[in-house]
């Protein structure tokens, strides 16, 4: 469990931490010669039942705000420090703002240097807070006047961290692992040590990962958990990570992510819904520069509308995300957005897709389904999107966007109807009414061809995928076409599909053209007939259609293929048999 302080410089978070755990969590020299947190700290304390409560400290001053991100990233509950004699500052209400737009709950509110002012200011504070609070989602939160210097408040400020922390709402461990890393540092004896917060999954010592967006594999050589030991950690754990394998602290960055090797697949393009700040003194138009801010990470960014008004100050819309350069997420992770100089907070939101297209973006089709991907419940969210375009889902991509592992999979695949067909390691699920239909359409387009064609193979891969549901993309078609074959529902010969139970006809034109090729193959010439080439010479006709006629008379036993284009009369292939039985019988 990882308890985040948010509040105004010098508001005296760090003291409160120091109050609380006894951990001076200012580790820089530079931070205790100023007096004030630069970059994030870190301190441990033990809870009644043995379980250890992580603290993370964040400096509260405007220049460090993308450190304060990348502490508030991977918090649980959130520790709103405000001092009594400032009241409500700056960055009081931009840290406030952040925790909303990342989504986070749970919180106390401490008011802190309680013992430098009188009781009515105390009050006049308190009630300023919840007024601050009271339209976002720590409305409820208590105010807790405290004093690290005299030591008022502390027990019953610890005693309702306590209370918060024993409810801790966490990722299921079953999930694959996701660890964001804040630091990367070289020891001597450990060699290249990474730390972070356990996002999801259980890490395990011996284990091998991946470092993304970099793709670099590597191997947890040993692992500390809220400062103890450890060979496992699971959700909410931050720990200390060395890295075996030759892994130089130079390339694994801040903002960088240790995964499962499955989930591996950076992305540079992000369709996500944004919250605009209520204070943003401009509405938010097309390809705005920002800062993007998610997990540890910063990158530069372009924020593309999905929508044709801009979004206003305090409104919710849908944007493209542009990245800089690529970054490991998944789908559901929150995320902040900066003005393009890091002066201001502008906005956040939560990720819906991270592999948008580039073009059409806005088509009322492709909104139809961010509609769709938005839903926070995954198997409501695979119902929703079967039933729109593309009538489909790629089962691979869709669980490993949203980073879950085999057991949730097979969860959300359970709680929806759902039929699948696979074409080169790619999975699509189609719901059950959807399926059927594309099954009737194409079955039904084929007897059609059958009734209209009698003389040809049958149907052409184009022009069923024609008759699908509007023109499904060609792989998605051809694994549909796959699946009915595999069932006995269609026969793929020679590059056409056909009905198992279909015969070659001949029309008025192919029966003229049969009386024409037949005499060719039997007579004086029946042991020796002329191949397809030879015949379409002779009759001065087109190879294909040569071939077509002799594959049609096959399928009807009149003739037999012994070779490719070499075809004989079924009668001589009796009289073969007859003469070889009675050499044999010599």
């Amino acid at each position: 469990m990882i308890v985040g302080t948010a509040g105004h410089v010098d508001h005296g978070k760090t003291a409160l931490v120091k109050a609380l755990t006894g951990i001076q969590a200012d580790r820089l020299a530079e931070e205790r010669e100023r007096g004030m947190s630069i970059d994030l700290g870190f301190a441990y304390a033990a809870l009644a039942d043995g379980s250890v409560v992580g603290f993370v400290d964040v400096p509260g001053h405007e220049r460090f705000m993308r450190n304060m991100l990348a502490g508030a990233s991977g918090i649980d509950l959130v520790l709103l420090v405000v001092a009594a004699d400032d009241g409500i500052m700056p960055q009081t209400r931009e840290h406030l703002a952040v925790v909303e737009l990342l989504g986070l709950k749970k919180a106390v509110v401490a008011l802190t240097k309680c013992d430098l002012v009188e009781r009515t200011r105390v009050e006049q504070v308190s009630g300023k807070l919840r007024e601050l609070m009271a339209d976002g989602p720590l409305a409820n939160s208590e105010v807790l006047p405290v004093s690290s210097v005299t030591g008022e408040g502390i027990e019953v400020l610890r005693g309702r961290l306590n209370k918060a922390i024993t409810s801790p709402n966490t990722p299921p461990q079953d999930a694959p692992v996701r660890f964001s890393i804040d630091r990367s540092f070289t020891l001597p004896g450990a060699g290249t040590v990474i730390t972070g917060v356990v996002a999801a999954g259980r890490l395990k010592v011996g284990e091998q990962f991946v470092i993304s967006p970099r793709g670099t594999r590597v191997r947890v050589r040993s692992l500390r958990a809220q400062s103890q030991p450890a060979t496992i950690a699971g959700p909410g754990n931050r720990c200390g990570v060395a890295l075996g394998g030759r892994v130089d602290s130079g390339a694994v960055r801040r903002g960088d992510w240790l995964i499962d090797p499955a989930l591996h697949c950076p992305t540079e393009r992000i369709d996500a819904e944004l919250r605009l700040v209520p204070d943003e003194p401009r509405a938010l138009r097309h390809w705005t520069a920002v800062r993007f801010h998610h997990g540890a990470a910063e990158v530069g960014a372009h924020l593309a509308l999905l929508q044709d008004d801009p979004i206003r100050p305090g409104e919710v819309g849908r944007v493209q995300i542009a990245l800089d350069q690529p970054i490991a997420a998944a789908v559901g992770d929150r995320f902040v957005v900066r003005s393009q100089d890091g002066s201001r907070t502008v906005g956040g939101g939560k990720m819906i897709d991270l592999s948008p297209p580039r073009r059409r973006r806005k088509q009322a089709r492709r909104l139809a389904q961010l509609d769709a991907m938005a839903l926070a419940d995954a198997a409501e969210s695979l119902a929703a999107q079967l039933e729109v375009w593309p009538w489909f889902v790629e089962k691979e991509k869709f669980f490993r966007q949203r980073a879950f592992g085999k057991a949730q999979e097979e969860r959300v695949l359970s709680a929806v109807p759902h039929r699948h067909a696979a074409l080169d390691q790619v999975t699509y699920v189609f719901g059950e009414t959807v399926w059927k239909g594309l099954e009737a359409g194409v079955l039904e387009e084929v007897r059609q061809f059958h009734a209209k064609r009698p003389q040809l193979l049958g149907s052409s891969l184009r022009r069923l995928q024609a008759v699908l549901k509007d023109r499904l993309p060609e792989k998605a078609a051809h694994a549909i076409l796959a699946e009915l074959v595999s069932r006995g529902k269609l026969v793929l010969e020679g590059g056409f599909y056909r009905a198992p139970d279909h015969r070659l006809g001949l029309d008025r034109v192919d029966t003229d053209a049969w009386h024409r090729i037949r005499p060719l193959l039997g007579g004086e010439a029946r042991f020796r007939p002329p191949r397809v080439e030879q015949l379409a010479e002779l009759l001065q006709e087109r190879h294909f259609e040569i071939r077509r006629v002799l594959k049609a008379m096959a399928q009807q036993r009149a003739v037999v293929e012994v070779a490719k284009d070499q075809f004989f009369l079924r009668k001589t292939m009796t009289e073969v048999a007859c003469i070889l039985a009675k050499i044999s019988e010599e």
